[in-house]
């Protein structure tokens, strides 16, 4: 009886590893079924057709506006977003101080065109006296200097009221040109002084790209050159031509500024996006240039890479170090060689291992 027993128990083990080990085999083969890639060989290039580098775009009409005296702000006439025309009144400052100021200077104004008009009656009166030798010479003379006199202190006070009705701008500030309001960095109540920004103004419609060149290249931007530009927040190309090329780098750390001013264009550009700016130049160089799609670029954290195929048809991830981008092609300075072949893009999702078809 119990070899019966023994005899069903080995039996009953013997169907389940047989059948946990065909599932085993199933997964096995699910898993290792090849997915289908297309591989492409990095290409040389002695001749770069153009240099890449990075700019930030903002409006060819900007202005910070501030004022040149010191008091409270009384009154903001604008919000962030507002359309405003030239001429336009943004903000008011407290300007008592000048009311008391320019009342006092009309006051002169009235005494000093008081006293000239006074002078002025006396000197001609004692010219025609002299004329007919009623007035001696040294009368004339008293009466021709404080007709001078006279005359000066009119004219300053003129002038003083010209520098109060100057100052009176300063306490208004308007819009030098037709914009849109960027930024407001005061509220009402807030002490504006001299030569603190207050409103922000963009005119909209017409950008430029900042841009920062290597030393190394500098020498071959030249103004008026059609250059494209890369938006990749709007994922659009524009066109554009340079406009400055500073020849110092003294303030810039090496980088020498330049200026792309954009064509007109449909495109939702805003102040401030970066923007990739392609100058075409012309590169002889001894060295070869390797050079592979963006797209097939494989990045975790701050390394980047490519898949190859083994000798074994699996997949394997390679690491590289990448240099400038040229439009949608990245330059490889090292981990692969000219000619040497990467998967370009797969069927299903690759890893290091798995096993490849080449289409």
């Amino acid at each position: 009886m119990k070899k019966y027993i023994y005899i069903l128990a080995i039996t009953t083990v013997s169907l389940l590893i047989s059948s946990c080990g065909s599932d085993d085999k199933k997964v096995v083969a699910d898993n290792t079924a090849p997915i289908a890639v297309k591989i492409n060989n990095a290409s040389a290039n002695n001749n770069s057709p153009f240099l890449a580098v990075s700019g930030k775009i903002q409006s060819v009409n900007s202005a910070d506006l501030s004022t040149r005296m010191m008091g409270f702000v009384s009154k903001i006439y604008v919000n962030v977003g507002d359309k405003v025309k030239k001429g336009q009144l943004l903000v008011s400052i407290n300007n008592a101080d000048l009311q008391a100021k320019r009342a006092q200077v009309a006051a002169s104004i009235t005494e000093a065109t008081a006293a000239f008009n006074n002078a002025q009656k006396d000197y001609k009166r004692f010219k025609n006296l002299f004329t007919n030798n009623s007035a001696s010479q040294k009368e004339l003379d008293d009466i021709t200097a404080h007709y001078e006199m006279t005359k000066a202190r009119l004219e300053a006070a003129n002038q003083m009221k010209n520098e109060v009705n100057a100052q009176f701008a300063y306490s208004n500030i308007t819009a030098p040109f037709s914009g849109v309001i960027t930024g407001k960095t005061v509220k009402i109540g807030d002490m504006a002084n001299p030569g603190q920004p207050l409103i922000s103004l963009e005119s909209p419609g017409n950008f430029e790209v900042i841009a920062m060149v290597p030393e190394t290249e500098i020498s071959q931007i030249k103004n008026n050159v059609e250059v494209d530009v890369l938006v990749k927040s709007i994922n659009k190309a524009l066109k554009g031509k340079v406009s400055e090329v500073s020849s110092s780098a003294k303030h810039t750390g090496g980088q020498y500024l330049v200026k792309i001013t954009l064509n007109k264009s449909d495109a939702n550009i805003l102040s401030g996006m970066f923007a990739t700016v392609q100058f075409p130049v012309d590169k002889n160089s001894t060295t070869e240039l390797v050079l592979i799609p963006t797209e097939a670029i494989i990045t975790k954290g701050q390394l980047s890479g490519v898949y190859t195929v083994s000798q074994s048809n699996t997949a394997l991830l390679r690491w590289l170090r990448l240099g400038r981008t040229y439009g949608d092609q990245v330059e490889v300075l090292s981990g692969l060689s000219v000619n040497e072949s990467y998967i370009l893009s797969a069927e299903g999702k690759l890893y290091n291992g798995v096993k490849v078809t080449i289409q």
